[in-house]
C-alpha cells in the first residue's frame, strides 16, 4: 500500500527499507520492477535489502555500511561478501 501511495505522490525521495523481505522471489521482482519504475519518472529510489541478488541484478549504485561508515561505494556494481 506505501508503494502504491507513493507512486500516485510521486514524492522526490522514497526510502525502502527491506521492501522483499518477505517475499517470494517473483513477487520481490514485481516490487523491484515498480520502485524502478518510480526511479525512471524521477524519484530518487534509496532500498536498504540484505538481497544479494536483487542487489546484483539491478546494477545500481551500491553503498555498503559497517557501524555506520561507509566501507564501499559502487557506482554500478553488484554486492559481493
Amino acid at each position: 500500500m506505501a508503494i502504491a501511495r507513493a507512486m500516485v505522490n510521486r514524492p522526490e525521495i522514497l526510502l525502502a527499507d527491506e521492501p522483499t523481505g518477505n517475499l517470494d522471489p517473483k513477487n520481490s521482482w514485481e516490487i523491484m520492477t515498480l520502485l524502478e519504475a518510480m526511479n525512471q519518472l524521477g524519484t530518487t529510489v534509496i532500498v536498504v535489502t540484505h538481497n544479494d541478488e536483487i542487489v546484483n541484478q539491478m546494477k545500481k549504485r551500491v553503498i555498503v555500511l559497517n557501524k555506520g561508515h561507509v566501507v564501499r561505494d559502487e557506482k554500478q556494481g553488484g554486492y559481493q561478501q
